[in-house]
């Protein structure tokens, strides 16, 4: 078990993690990691059975359900976190919808919604929660990591809405970064490509590419995101990785287009 010290030497408590989107997928796997590397993890989503499967009953897991589109939800999750362990060392903001498909004439305005809701505007709440409260804790300071995904980059076609949301959170993780100097908290954004997820198995199979024709694209194993995600979580807070692109090798996204 690792020991956790402040500049001054003196032993902490375990540092204190928030994941969204945990019960399933990406987002599993992040809380597993963090909780195998010493963290207490507030697992938060939708669903409590697919949480408690994800949190293994570990003695240092809280789970919480809720929808991270709704601010009540948020307040309730970080209000437990602090009344519990009385600080939050990391969010990683995960939590996500793949959105509708289809060319900007033909995605109707209630599912652009809905998207928008839940991948920047609960990305947002729960950013602003967890600024909040490492803002006032003592010591101060704290770290964010936002999924973006590679589309934050370059869009898959027929993908609009996911697209636009998660161009957006780009930009808010580099406000939250400005805006977090001054109290010591750092955010940083993770850029994923074909982590071999549920959402994302297809894309082995068949993927439209752009020109039109679809082919297969290679995926990897998604623990290798989880352990990128703990590495930057263990920076010290004097060093941020702002940007970071984790892809299958031979997928095709650098010569996307």
């Amino acid at each position: 078990m690792k020991s956790w010290r402040t500049g001054c030497g003196e032993i902490m408590a375990k540092p204190v993690a928030v994941v969204t989107g945990a019960g399933s997928g990406i987002g599993r796997l992040i809380s597993r990691e963090l909780l195998d590397s010493g963290y207490r993890v507030a697992l938060f989503g939708r669903r409590y059975e697919s949480l408690k499967e994800a949190s293994g009953n570990h003695e240092e897991s809280l789970i919480v359900v809720g929808n991270v589109a709704i601010s009540a939800d948020v307040a309730r999750l970080f209000d437990a976190v602090k009344q519990i362990w009385t600080r939050i060392d990391l969010l990683v903001n995960n939590a996500g919808i793949s959105g509708p498909t289809g060319d900007v004439s033909e995605i109707e305005v209630s599912d652009w919604q809905q998207t928008i809701d839940v991948n920047l505007t609960g990305t947002f709440l729960c950013a602003s929660y967890a600024f909040q409260a490492m803002k006032d804790q003592l010591p101060q300071g704290g770290r964010i990591i936002n999924n973006g995904s590679i589309s934050a980059h370059v869009p898959r076609p027929r993908n609009v809405a996911y697209t636009a949301s998660k161009h957006a959170v780009s930009g808010l993780s580099k406000a939250i970064a400005l805006d977090g100097r001054p109290y010591k908290i750092a955010c940083g954004q993770i850029d994923i490509g074909n982590a071999a997820t549920d959402l994302t198995t297809r894309y082995a199979v068949s993927a439209v590419q752009a020109d039109g024709s679809t082919r297969p694209e290679p995926t990897f194993e998604p623990i290798h995101v989880a352990k990128t995600v703990v590495a930057m979580a263990e920076l010290p807070l004097e060093v941020n990785v702002q940007s970071l692109t984790i892809v299958a090798t031979a997928m095709p996204y650098v010569g996307r287009g």
